[in-house]
């Protein structure tokens, strides 16, 4: 066998030669054998006292890990306390600054309608100073329009007189130098009416208010002719009464003459056609005739207050014809009593008096000049009060304190 295998090797030259290269090679390795195991020990007595010191290291790191988490736990549950008071507080400043910043608009609007009301009240100011002179030019067209009025319906000069004057008054009492104008103007016209004529009302009434008074004095036509009739029968008989005393023939003779006369007389009559009888009226005709000449006379004196010269006129001479006509005219009253009538009637009771024609143009100059003023003022603009500001209920989340939030 050994031959065989020499004899196999020793036909492979290349063999030969690798096999002895292996044996030189684990000739070497025998020996690195030796010196690796004790190697190896070493090795293992480090890994043993590495892997110690590894585990000991291992331990310490837990202790010490789990003493960082508890603190880092710690700090981390600190922390969000901590944050939630931190949000608390920044939840409570924004509600402080969301009031404050509704007081501030508040106090901004406050201001704002200060303002505009200071701004209305200047306004106002100006617009009252305007409107007392319109006060005044009113007040002064009234009693311009009055005047007007109590002289172009009534004919009163008097109370015209009186309401010019007013006005003049009026306006001097404003003392503006814009209302000068007018009361120029006025005060023309006021003397205009104390220089036209005027008509004696008062007067004439109380005229009228004598004749009232005489009516029931005043004698009838008939009583006064029967009472004239008497007389000369009692004439006659005075005359008689001596002659039957003493009588004697011539006396005798007389009286045959004087009654033959009386025959005479009655047997032919003579009368003037012109001079109608007296009428004969009933008590209570007469009565009616002096009521109804004393309503004349009142119908007389209010067409006299109402300025009526035609019905003045007319109602004295109808009261003048009953007079003359109904009433003894012998009578010194009678006779006063129709010549007052016929002063009366000629008297004028209506007389054309001036217009205050200055005064109106001076106010409707006065009137178109306000109207341009007021036409050009600024409106007047009030402005809205502000609203109140919102105060935080008590006990809301911006009054709480900080720690209330944990």
């Amino acid at each position: 066998m050994n031959q065989e295998q020499s004899a196999l090797t020793q036909n492979s030259p290349s063999e030969t030669a690798s096999a002895s290269n292996r044996e030189a090679a684990a000739r070497p390795s025998a020996s690195a054998r030796s010196s690796g195991g004790g190697l190896a020990a070493g090795i293992s007595v480090l890994a043993l006292v590495a892997t110690g010191v590894l585990g000991w290291y291992v331990y310490d790191m837990r202790g010490s890990v789990a003493a960082v988490r508890e603190e880092v736990a710690q700090r981390l549950t600190a922390g969000e306390s901590a944050v939630t008071e931190y949000r608390a507080l920044g939840r409570q400043q924004q509600e402080t600054i969301a009031a404050l910043q509704g007081k501030l608009g508040a106090l901004e609007a406050q201001v704002a309608a200060t303002e505009g009301q200071a701004a209305a009240l200047e306004t106002l100011y100006q617009q009252f100073s305007r409107t007392r002179e319109d006060r005044v030019i009113a007040e002064a067209e009234y009693a311009v329009a009055m005047a007007v009025q109590q002289l172009q319906l009534a004919g009163n000069a008097e109370a015209a007189l009186i309401a010019l004057q007013g006005a003049e008054a009026r306006v001097a009492a404003q003392d503006a130098g814009q209302l000068l104008p007018l009361r120029r103007a006025l005060a023309r016209d006021i003397e205009m009416l104390k220089a036209a004529p005027q008509v004696d009302v008062p007067g004439i009434a109380l005229r009228l208010e004598g004749l009232l008074e005489r009516t029931d004095t005043l004698p009838l036509a008939f009583a006064g002719e029967l009472a004239a009739q008497p007389s000369v029968d009692t004439g006659d008989g005075a005359a008689a009464a001596p002659a039957a005393a003493t009588p004697s023939p011539m006396d005798f003779i007389q009286r045959i003459a004087h009654e033959v006369w009386h025959e005479i007389l009655a047997l032919v009559r003579i009368e003037r056609l012109d001079q109608p009888e007296p009428v004969l009226l009933a008590p209570a005709q007469s009565t009616y005739l002096r009521e109804n000449l004393k309503i004349r006379l009142l119908t007389a004196r209010l067409a006299l207050l109402a300025r009526d010269g035609r019905t003045f006129s007319a109602d004295l001479a109808q009261a003048q014809t009953w007079v003359g006509r109904y009433f003894d005219k012998r009578d010194a009253k009678v006779q006063e009593t129709l010549s007052e009538l016929a002063a009366l009637a000629a008297m004028p009771v209506k007389v054309e008096q001036p217009a205050p024609v200055e005064s109106v143009a001076a106010l409707r100059l006065l009137q178109a000049r306000a109207g341009e003023a007021s036409r050009n003022a600024p409106p007047l603009a009030i402005p809205p009060a502000a609203p109140p500001a919102e105060v935080p209920a008590k006990g809301s989340a911006a009054q709480q304190p900080a720690g209330a939030t944990r």
